[in-house]
């Protein structure tokens, strides 16, 4: 379990194909490695992953094919920057909502504009199954970051990006047109599961 707020900006720094698998290599910066073990799971760019080697200053996670066809893991270029976040702790704040690290779809930058001291980033979401998972001033992660929705109209949401965001993520380089990893609210899930459960007893 995560909670959407990026600890460090890495980068990948190799992958190697496995039979139609990938082994991906990330390097960090601020993490601490002391406090990585194998077998540990990191949300990378939104996706959550296993760490099955630790090197200097990185880890090696293996994604499988189903991540990569979801993902955007899969157009990663070497040298790319991705957002890193490592598993909530027990006693660890939870400073934005609760995220599994399991994507549910992609989205795509349709607009992005600067409001005084924020940018502004319009987004149409690829599955429109999602829409009903988003609402106004909910909570959404975009590529592992913990965000307000401002504003949904048909498959396209609002979010905001303070300075901050952008400084210490990698969302303050979107441009029009990029993709983007979107996990929808997990309490958004759960509220829908219990509402079609009551709706079964009472049939």
């Amino acid at each position: 379990m995560f909670t959407g707020i990026v600890q460090d900006v890495g980068r990948l720094v190799s992958r190697e194909n496995r039979r139609g698998d990938q082994r991906m290599g990330f390097a960090f910066e601020h993490l601490e490695s002391a406090g990585l073990r194998i077998g540990d799971s990191i949300c990378v760019q939104g996706c959550c992953l296993t760490v099955v080697e630790l090197q200097s200053g990185g880890f090696l996670a293996d994604v499988s094919r189903e991540t990569l066809r979801l993902t955007t893991l899969r157009k990663l270029q070497l040298g790319a920057r991705v957002n890193l976040e490592p598993a909530l702790k027990a006693g660890d704040p939870l400073g934005g909502h609760l995220v599994t690290g399991h994507v549910d779809g992609l989205a795509q930058v349709v607009e992005i504009y600067d409001e005084a001291r924020s940018s502004v980033v319009d987004l149409a979401l690829a599955d429109e199954d999602l829409v009903r998972y988003v609402a106004r001033k909910g909570s959404i992660a975009v590529d592992g970051v913990s965000l307000t929705v401002n504003m949904v109209h048909s498959t396209i949401f609002r979010v905001n990006l303070i300075p901050h965001t952008r400084e210490v993520t990698t969302l303050g380089e979107l441009e029009r047109d990029d993709f983007v990893n979107i996990e929808v609210d997990l309490m958004a899930r759960y509220a829908e599961r219990l509402l079609e459960s009551r709706q079964t007893e009472d049939a």
